[in-house]
C-alpha cells in the first residue's frame, strides 16, 4: 500500500509534492463530467514523469491486433479510448524562467479534490534557479451543467521580486497514447488556429474519422482587475498559443481564466464543429468563471443529495466511499444511451478504455439505487442495440441460428478483447447482461421492457449457452467445457461452477420472460417469435433438458461446490501463507506458475452464491465462504466488495469491514500497487453495493425490499438512499435502530429483518434494535 493521503471527510488532500506519488496522484485527482474527462496533471509545464491524459466521451481507435499467429475468429483490432489533445496547458515563466516543479524547489504544496463541489485545487510555493520565489493557485472543473465546458483559474503571486510573469495558454495535438504500438500517432489535425484573446484545434481520428475540436478563451486579471494585453501568436501544425506578459510587483496577485470548449462529432456536424466550439467557449466565458462554479456545485448538491452515503464514526471509510460514488457520478450519468462506463472511466488508458461486463454486473446496481430508472433503462439499451453485432460475434466462433455472445471487451458492440483465453473462453459475461435485465426489472417493476427490448435479448443469449454446451455420455449429463470463469487465473478449464450456473439461469429466466409477454401482449410475443425465427417448442425443450441435466461439481468430501474440475488436485495453499514481498503474486510469479496454484484472482463460485442466494440455505454459503476467501488474493478490483457482503450475510462482521476498507481504500491506498495506470472505476460501483447489500443488507424478495443491518463496531451510523418503483428513501442504521424516511413516492410496504413495515409517503419510520 501507499498512504500518503490525509483522511478528510469531503476532501481528498496531498501535502508536499513528492514526484514519485505524481503519477498515482493524476490518476486519484481526476475529473470527469459524463462528456469527457482528464488525469490531474498540471496547467503548467512538467518535465518530470507524468501521464498526460485528457478522454472524449465516445471517441475510441481500433489499433489493429499484432501477434506472431493467428486463429480463426480473433478480433481484427484492440479498442483504444484515445488521449485527445490537450487543452488545459498554461506555460509560466518568472522573469523569463519557465516553472517547472521538477526543476524548482517546492513547498507548502497541497493537492486538494473536494468531491462536495467537484472541484480540483492546487497551491504551492515554488522558488526557481533565478532565486524568485512565487505563489501558485491552481483551480479547475469540468462543468456538469454545460459538459462541453472546462474552466481553469491559475494566480501567481511574486513572494520576493518585482519584475515580470508570462502565461502562455495553448491547445496541444502532439499527443501519443501510452499503450500505443511503436508510439504510434492516432490524430491528424485537420485545423490548428490562433487568434488574439482565442484558439482552436480541430483534429480526426486517422480510423473511423471521429472529430474532436478544442476551443480556447482567456482573460487575465491582476489584483482582480482585467488587463488588456497584446498577445505574442503561435500556430504550428499540432499547437496553437497567445503568450502574455505582464509586470507586477511583490505580492500583487496575477491570475489567469481560461475557458475551454471540448466538443466532438458525437453530437455535431463535421463542417460546424469548429464554429460551434468557438460560439460554446464564447458563450463560457460571457458567463463568467463565478456563475459557471456556481451552477456546477449546485448541480454537485443535487447529485449528492440523492446517492451520497454518511458514516459516522470512520473517517477513512466515510472518505473512501464517497470518493467511489463522486467518481463514479462523473464518469457516467446516463444521459447518452450511446455511451457506456470503461474500467478506467476518464482516468487512465488501460483496458482500452471500453466496456466490459463490470457494467451489468456491478455498475447496474449502483445507478438502479442512485439515478432515475432511465439511467439503467439506457445502459440496458446499449447492448440491446449491439445485438447483431453480439450474433455475429456468435458466428465468427461458428455458432448458429441467432445464437448470441456478448463480447468481453466492445466499443460498438464487437468484441475487441486480443486474450486468446478471455476472448473466446470467458463467457460468463453473457449471463452478467440477462442478469442485468432481470434486476432492473425486479427494482422498477418495468416488465414492459421485456417486450420492448429485453426478450430479444435474452433469447440470443440462451441460444448461445444451448449450443455452447455439450452431453457427456460418461456421465450422462451436459457439461461445459474449455472456458474460464470469472477467476482469470484459470483458464481452459472444464465445468467452472459459476458459468454452468448462470447459463442455466438465462434458461430458465427466458423462459418465465417469454411467458410474460406472451400473457401481456400476445401481438408482440408472435412478433418476436417471428423475426426470430424461434422454433417455440423445440427451442425451449431443449433449454429444459440443459437445465433439469447441467453437471455441477462438487466436492465430496467438504461438500463446496467446485470451482471447476481438478481444483482440488492442486495444491491447497492458503493466501495467508504467501510472503507479502511477493504479492500482488500477478507482478512477481510467472503465468504458468499463476496457473498451477489453486489462488483465486476474484470471486469465482462466490459471484454465482452472490447472485443466487436465494437458491443456498446459510450453511452452504458459509462453507463455500469459509473455503474460498482464504484461498482469493483478491488481485482483481472487483474481488473484495463480494466478499464483504457475503461475509455480512453469514454474520462476519470482522472480514466484512477489512474487506469493505480494501475495496473502498483499493486506489487511495494503492493495495495493488497499479493506480498509477487510472482509478478502477467499475468496480468503486462494488463498493458501493458493500455498504448497501452488505451492511444493510438490501435485498428485493418476492417484489419488495428487504433490510438486514449490521452496524460495524467502528461505526456510530450510516445512512444511504435507495430509489425503488418510483419510491426514494432515505435508510438509517445506528446504534438504536434502524430509520427509514420515505422521501419520494407513495405509501410502501417494506421488511426489516424478518418483520414487514409500511411506510406512509413522507412519513418515517423507526425499528429499534431488539
Amino acid at each position: 500500500m501507499n498512504e500518503y493521503l490525509k483522511h478528510d471527510e469531503w476532501c481528498i488532500i496531498e501535502e508536499g509534492f513528492n514526484p514519485e506519488n505524481h503519477r498515482s496522484s493524476e490518476s486519484i485527482f481526476s475529473l470527469g463530467n459524463g462528456n469527457m474527462g482528464q488525469r490531474a496533471m498540471f496547467e503548467e509545464h512538467y518535465s518530470g514523469e507524468t501521464l498526460q491524459g485528457t478522454y472524449v466521451a465516445g471517441v475510441y481507435y481500433p489499433d489493429k491486433t499484432r501477434v506472431g499467429w493467428w486463429k480463426n475468429g480473433y478480433p481484427e483490432y484492440f479498442a483504444k479510448v484515445l488521449n485527445a489533445p490537450n487543452w488545459i496547458g498554461i506555460d509560466v515563466k518568472i522573469n523569463g524562467e519557465m516553472l517547472d516543479l521538477a526543476k524548482c524547489e517546492v513547498s507548502d504544496f497541497v493537492r486538494t479534490l473536494n468531491m462536495k463541489e467537484g472541484v480540483l485545487e492546487r497551491s504551492f510555493v515554488a522558488t526557481l534557479a533565478n532565486g524568485n520565489k512565487v505563489k501558485v493557485e491552481a483551480k479547475r472543473f469540468l462543468s456538469i451543467v454545460t459538459s462541453e465546458v472546462g474552466v481553469i483559474r491559475y494566480s501567481v503571486t511574486p513572494l520576493n521580486f518585482d519584475g515580470k510573469i508570462g502565461f502562455t495558454p495553448y491547445i496541444d495535438a502532439d499527443v501519443t497514447n501510452e499503450d500505443s504500438n511503436y508510439d504510434e500517432q492516432f490524430w491528424n489535425v485537420l485545423q490548428a488556429k490562433s487568434m488574439k484573446g482565442e484558439a482552436y484545434i480541430t483534429a480526426a481520428t486517422k480510423k473511423l474519422d471521429f472529430h474532436v475540436c478544442m476551443s480556447m478563451k482567456y482573460d487575465v486579471l491582476k489584483d482582480g482587475q482585467k488587463v488588456e494585453l497584446n498577445p505574442a501568436l503561435t500556430e504550428d501544425a499540432k499547437y496553437v498559443a497567445n503568450a502574455v506578459e505582464v509586470e507586477v510587483e511583490q505580492d500583487e496577485e496575477i491570475s489567469i481564466y481560461k475557458y475551454a470548449a471540448v466538443l466532438s462529432s458525437l453530437n455535431h456536424s463535421k463542417t460546424d464543429i469548429a464554429s460551434d466550439a468557438l460560439s460554446v467557449v464564447e458563450a463560457a466565458k460571457a458567463k463568467g468563471y463565478g456563475a459557471l462554479l456556481e451552477e456546477h456545485v449546485n448541480a454537485w448538491a443535487d447529485k449528492w443529495d440523492h446517492s451520497d452515503i454518511v458514516i459516522e464514526g470512520d473517517i477513512a471509510a466515510q472518505q473512501a466511499i464517497r470518493f467511489n460514488i463522486f467518481q463514479m457520478n462523473q464518469t457516467y450519468t446516463g444521459e447518452d444511451e450511446r455511451l457506456n462506463i470503461g474500467p478506467k472511466g476518464f482516468t487512465g488508458e488501460k483496458y482500452g478504455g471500453s466496456t466490459y461486463w463490470d457494467t451489468e454486473a456491478y455498475c447496474v446496481p449502483f445507478y438502479l439505487s442512485t439515478s432515475k430508472p432511465e439511467v439503467t433503462r439506457n445502459l440496458l439499451i446499449y447492448r440491446h442495440k449491439q445485438l447483431q453485432k453480439a450474433i455475429e460475434n456468435a458466428e465468427k466462433l461458428g455458432f448458429t441460428n441467432g445464437a448470441a455472445l456478448y463480447p468481453m471487451v466492445t466499443m460498438n458492440g464487437e468484441e475487441c478483447h486480443n486474450e486468446w483465453e478471455i476472448t473466446f473462453e470467458e463467457i460468463h459475461r453473457n449471463g452478467a447482461i440477462a442478469f442485468a435485465i432481470y434486476n432492473y426489472i425486479r427494482h422498477t417493476g418495468d416488465k414492459k421492457y421485456l417486450e420492448e427490448y429485453g426478450l430479444d435479448v435474452l433469447i440470443g443469449i440462451s441460444r448461445f449457452w444451448a449450443q455452447r454446451v455439450s452431453y457427456s455420455q460418461a456421465k450422462k449429463k451436459y457439461v461445459m467445457l474449455g472456458v474460464t470463469g470469472p477467476n482469470e487465473y484459470e483458464n481452459n478449464i472444464n465445468n467452472n461452477w459459476y458459468t454452468s450456473t448462470i447459463a442455466t439461469w438465462c434458461m430458465k429466466y427466458s423462459q418465465e420472460a417469454m411467458a410474460h409477454v406472451k400473457e401481456t401482449n400476445p401481438a408482440r410475443f408472435e412478433e418476436i417469435m417471428k423475426n426470430l425465427n424461434f422454433d417455440f417448442e423445440n427451442e425451449t425443450a431443449k433449454w429444459s433438458d440443459i437445465v433439469e441435466n447441467m453437471y455441477y461439481p462438487v466436492d465430496e468430501e467438504t461438500g463446496v461446490y467446485l470451482q471447476q474440475d481438478g481444483y482440488m488436485d492442486k495444491e491447497q495453499i492458503l493466501a495467508s501463507e504467501l510472503d507479502p514481498a511477493i504479492r500482488p503474486i500477478n507482478q512477481h510469479w510467472s503465468w504458468d506458475r499463476i496457473l498451477r496454484s489453486c489462488f483465486i484472482k476474484q470471486a469465482d463460485v462466490l459471484q454465482g452464491i452472490y447472485l443466487f442466494e436465494d437458491q443456498y440455505d446459510m450453511e452452504t454459503i458459509r462453507k463455500n465462504y469459509d473455503f474460498y476467501e482464504p484461498r482469493t488474493v483478491h488481485e482483481s478490483s472487483l474481488s473484495p466488495c463480494i466478499h464483504s457482503i457475503l461475509a455480512a450475510k453469514i454474520g462476519d462482521e470482522e472480514r466484512a469491514y477489512n474487506l469493505y476498507l480494501r475495496t473502498s481504500r483499493l486506489d487511495l491506498d494503492d493495495y495493488n500497487k497499479e493506480v498509477h495506470e487510472g482509478l478502477h472505476i467499475t468496480s468503486m460501483a462494488g463498493t458501493w453495493m458493500s455498504i448497501v447489500e452488505g451492511f444493510g443488507g438490501m435485498r428485493v424478495v418476492n417484489g419488495s425490499l428487504v433490510f438486514n443491518p449490521m452496524l460495524p463496531k467502528v461505526w456510530k451510523s450510516y445512512s444511504f438512499k435507495v430509489r425503488f418503483r418510483g419510491n426514494l428513501l432515505n435508510v438509517r442504521v445506528s446504534e438504536d435502530g434502524v430509520g427509514v424516511i420515505n422521501e419520494e413516492g407513495e405509501t410502501i410496504n417494506i421488511f426489516v429483518k424478518d418483520d414487514e413495515y409500511k411506510v406512509e409517503k413522507e412519513s418515517s419510520l423507526v425499528v429499534e434494535h431488539a
